[in-house]
């Protein structure tokens, strides 16, 4: 009898242990959640009279998104927007460039595709090969220029400045706030104005120039998040508690978009309560 109390009360522990080890699993795969997922916003502009939707990639350091980068690409067509931007780290340093080339080869085949720097394609010590690959698909470099472009026979202006680490990797470089300037110098008020930079932590500078709206990568959600109580641990260029890690930022006539990125290939540590993005914008 004691012998068959003891062979129960092992099966008990031993089936105990397999319940929270499930239940410690399901947890980590909830904290860690790796899958893509679409974030989308809406504005209303006095300056359009058609609804207008914009997608923004950023941070994609060439991660893989399934076979063909379908993932991605059928989440992005999904939403059929007018125009896809990208805001700076699709290639990356320490990555293959196999999956970024065909995004780029495949979203460029379907839509009008415009592009600027982040710091990892200028840490390749490869930006003008980098450069030359993403303008032979047919996209839109941006650096310190203003676009005018019509969407529905509506003028829109996506606006676009280099990582401001242009200034370190390439000699003579104009820094981020020459661009800006170079870009106001091409501003039409009239039109809907969109920038496009990689960096958030220049959100005060940004917000002087009037931008309708704002676009920005580069801190990656923070990389650690209790929603509700810490939106990000840490960012770069930013450090602990970034202001700016992801979401929404509003000032007087316009507002920033931060987005958490895409990567999942470089990432030294797992990103937690910070699921990748696709943001998409409806602006009308």
């Amino acid at each position: 009898m004691y012998e068959y109390m003891v062979e129960k009360k092992k099966g008990k522990t031993a089936k105990n242990k397999i319940i929270l080890g499930l239940l410690l699993l399901v947890i980590i795969c909830v904290i860690c959640d790796m899958r893509l997922k679409t974030v989308r916003y809406t504005f209303e502009s006095a300056k359009i009279e058609s609804p207008v939707k914009i997608a923004l990639l950023t941070d994609l350091h060439g991660s893989r998104y399934g076979k063909g980068q379908s993932t991605l690409i059928n989440a992005i067509d999904r939403e059929a927007p007018d125009v896809v931007l990208l805001g700076g780290d699709i290639f990356d340093d320490n990555v293959s460039y196999e999956a970024s080339e065909e995004t780029l080869k495949i979203l460029t085949a379907k839509y009008d595709c415009y592009y600027v720097t982040g710091n990892h394609e200028f840490w390749s010590g490869d930006i003008e090969n980098i450069l030359a690959i993403i303008g032979s698909y047919g996209v839109t470099i941006l650096q310190g220029e203003a676009a005018t472009i019509q969407i529905k026979g509506q003028p829109f202006q996506i606006c676009g400045v280099d990582d401001p680490d242009y200034c370190v990797y390439v000699t003579g470089a104009p820094t981020i706030n020459a661009q800006l300037r170079q870009v106001e110098e091409q501003r039409n008020r009239e039109s809907y104005g969109i920038l496009l930079s990689h960096r958030p932590e220049y959100y005060d500078v940004y917000r002087e120039y009037g931008f309708d709206l704002v676009l920005c990568g580069h801190a990656h959600g923070g990389q650690w998040r209790l929603p509700g109580i810490i939106n990000g641990l840490y960012a770069p260029n930013q450090g602990l508690f970034p202001a700016y890690a992801g979401g929404l930022y509003e000032y007087e006539g316009g507002a920033m978009i931060v987005s958490r990125g895409l990567d999942r290939a470089g990432i030294k540590f797992p990103r937690v309560f910070n699921r990748p993005e696709l943001v998409v914008i409806e602006v009308r």
